[in-house]
């Protein structure tokens, strides 16, 4: 009973029509009551996988959040939703944390990141997310260790506050998105200084604002080639936060938090196990052979 009710969550079941379909499916009446002991054992059974003790580590960490709108005492607000994915070291992707905040800030990143690393997180060598100032702060405090890739596909957006309106489309952008697709970080930043002289006189906001947050981007290139495309932005998490869109926005409001987290963490769990069941998304061998070379050459040094 418990897994039918999580597929009819995940397939985007409203919560009213869910006592209904359980009568149906199984021939009997059911209580208000008997379908809230069901809902509970559900959502103690998704807290459980989602405070599951980390046992591996995963070199790789993506951060996103997005926003839903939750009735809480009769008032309508938006929560963050906090989502962070891993990679392994079999180069398996994996969900490990969705978790509601008030908002983005440093404080509720930090919590969130603090409570993966109680659960085991470990083994971090490389964070990819957005530049949000909270998120930013909580990563240089929770994981200092790590190296942080900003979203080139974030900044890019970004670049368009520094552009004249109806300029979108300029070819200045065109140019600047090939910088990402270099075979190394010397060649982008050789092509960034012509970049810089070529539009410097027509954009110079643009152009200074660049030059002071585009290294942020370049970190990616720090990797093995292989994984270059899939690291250097958080699209990675693409498909989960499409699914979480598409299967939210037809709710549009959640009755209460409960509710929402229940639907949020059920979606989440099946894409965690449709993950698991494909061929690996990374070959890791790239990264053992890139620490080993590493590892050689701090030693020659010492």
């Amino acid at each position: 009973m418990v897994a039918a009710l999580g597929e009819m969550y995940v397939q985007g079941v409203s919560t009213r029509k869910v006592k209904a379909i359980t009568e149906e499916l199984c021939g009997q009446e059911f209580s208000a009551s008997t379908i809230s002991a069901i809902n509970r054992r559900l959502d103690e059974e998704l807290e459980r996988f989602m405070c599951r003790r980390l046992e591996e580590e995963y070199p790789y960490v993506i951060l996103d959040a997005r926003y839903e709108r939750i009735r809480q005492e009769g008032i309508i607000s938006s929560r963050a939703v906090l989502v962070a994915i891993g990679v392994d070291w079999e180069g398996r992707r994996q969900v490990l944390g969705v978790e509601l905040a008030n908002r983005e800030s440093s404080s509720s990143w930090k919590e969130f990141l603090s409570r993966l690393k109680s659960r085991g997180l470990r083994g971090v060598k490389f964070v990819v997310s957005d530049d949000h100032p909270g998120l930013k702060s909580a990563i240089a405090q929770v994981l200092p260790e790590a190296l942080w890739q900003r979203c080139y596909v974030h900044f890019l957006r970004n670049a368009l506050d520094y552009l004249p309106r109806r300029k979108a489309d300029d070819d200045c952008l065109t140019e600047l998105r090939w910088f990402y697709e270099r075979r190394n970080v010397e060649e982008a930043r050789r092509d960034l200084t012509a970049w810089l002289a070529k539009w410097q006189g027509k954009y110079p906001k643009l152009c200074e604002w660049v030059e002071n947050n585009i290294e942020e981007t370049f970190t990616f290139y720090r990797l093995p080639k292989e994984h270059h495309k899939h690291l250097k932005s958080t699209n990675v998490l693409e498909r989960l936060n499409q699914e979480l869109k598409r299967r939210t926005q037809v709710i549009r409001i959640f009755p209460n938090e409960a509710s929402s987290l229940r639907l949020l963490r059920a979606l989440a769990v099946e894409i965690h196990e449709d993950w698991l069941e494909r061929p690996r998304y990374l070959n890791m061998e790239a990264l053992r052979e890139q620490r080993k070379t590493e590892l050689r050459g701090l030693k020659a040094a010492a």
